[in-house]
């Protein structure tokens, strides 16, 4: 299916799709600007690692070595020679296709490699299997990046994801993140003796905003608990956005009994993903779903890759986390937990921005649909755990 899927969508050339100019709003006693634009994300990073004067935190999944991957390496690279401390880290397995030479790195950047397979001799250990899946960036003590988007040129003007920038005291809680995953792994750097990197914890706690963290390692997984405790106390609406949506029964079962109680539900997908097996296994769950009266709008035209969330006008969410077993059972992840009015609202007016570029499935659509593809989701319906 994959293999007939990429001949398909061989030289077609991606369209445009709507987006809103980044916005800014005041969270606590601090700040979160919200980017659904590749190139504004991109932008305002390499203009924070630019302006960086003591350290630079960095870690993603994906790490192209194209002309955005190459502009981030030279920023990273010029801003340890400047004396910046520079730690990167990110994950072997998703960057295998990409070229050796480009992941020689100055010895002036302190680099990590997250293996292929960590696991060494304990080949039962599942905590050993997660990818490292998230996207972090820290500039000195004032400035935090997360969500959705991986660093390459396609995502910089081809996919629609959604990050943001937080400043105020909660960015020490994205440093805690990088600094537990880097001690955690250091000594797979190719010095067994690396020292740990250490913090001068703040003692400020933020209220309005935390950072849920899957940390396969040590067995915790406390993303999939926040959706299910936002779902299941929602009383108007839930409107949620995936890259790629392959839930538990759970999980389901909490979305049916929103909608059934009155809560506008609404879930937006791609159309197509970049993962075809995805969209088929996913494809399953949809009949329960619509017979629920979930509303399912599907993105046009473009790859959607945010992973968000709001809930009432008033909880809301932006991570790295899919809703499959892979990200909310397997790797590691981050998101932002935010209970506030004004970022609930700017990421319900994206919503609407991204619903007005979707085509909906109905359920007499839905029902209608050849028998083939009621025997292939069918035929991949045993995959689900496994994805």
């Amino acid at each position: 299916m994959s293999l007939v899927d990429s001949y398909r969508r061989r030289g077609k050339k991606p369209k445009p799709f709507p987006t809103r100019e980044p916005e800014t709003v005041a969270v606590g006693d601090g700040e979160v600007t919200t980017y659904t634009f590749g190139r504004d994300l991109y932008d305002d990073m390499i203009a924070a690692i630019d302006g960086a004067e003591r350290q630079i935190l960095f870690e993603t999944y994906i790490w192209k070595g194209d002309a955005t991957g190459e502009r981030f390496k030279r920023a990273l690279a010029a801003a340890a020679d400047r004396g910046v401390e520079v730690y990167c880290i990110y994950d072997g397995f998703a960057n295998l296709v990409v070229s050796p030479s480009f992941k020689r790195f100055p010895t002036s950047m302190k680099v990590l490699r997250y293996p292929v397979y960590a696991a060494g001799w304990r080949f039962f250990d599942l905590r050993r299997y997660g990818r490292d899946h998230r996207k972090i960036l820290v500039v000195d003590d004032h400035t935090g990046f997360i969500g959705g988007y991986n660093i390459g040129s396609a995502y910089e003007t081809e996919w629609r994801d959604t990050h943001v920038r937080v400043t105020g005291p909660a960015v020490w809680d994205l440093k805690r993140a990088f600094a537990d995953f880097w001690n955690l792994n250091r000594r797979r750097r190719l010095r067994a003796s690396e020292r740990p990197l250490l913090l001068e914890t703040a003692s400020t706690w933020e209220p309005s905003i935390r950072f849920q963290r899957n940390v396969p390692r040590l067995w915790v997984f406390p993303i999939r608990g926040m959706y299910l405790e936002a779902i299941n106390r929602a009383s108007r609406n839930i409107w949620l956005t995936q890259a790629y949506f392959l839930p538990d029964q759970d999980f389901v079962d909490a979305l049916k009994d929103a909608s059934r109680r009155g809560v506008d539900v609404r879930l937006l997908l791609p159309l197509k993903s970049n993962h075809i097996v995805a969209d088929w296994i996913s494809r399953g769950y949809f009949t329960q779903l619509l017979d629920a009266g979930v509303r399912v709008l599907r993105f046009r035209d473009a790859m959607v890759h945010a992973k968000t969330a709001t809930v009432d006008g008033t909880w809301c969410t932006v991570g790295t986390a899919n809703i499959d077993r892979l990200s909310l059972q397997g790797n590691y992840e981050i998101n932002l937990e935010a209970i506030d009015q004004e970022l609930a609202k700017q990421l319900e007016e994206i919503f609407l921005v991204d619903q007005s570029n979707c085509l909906e499935l109905t359920s007499e659509e839905w029902e209608a649909r050849d028998l083939h593809r009621k025997f292939t989701e069918a035929f991949l319906s045993p995959l689900r755990p496994l994805l």
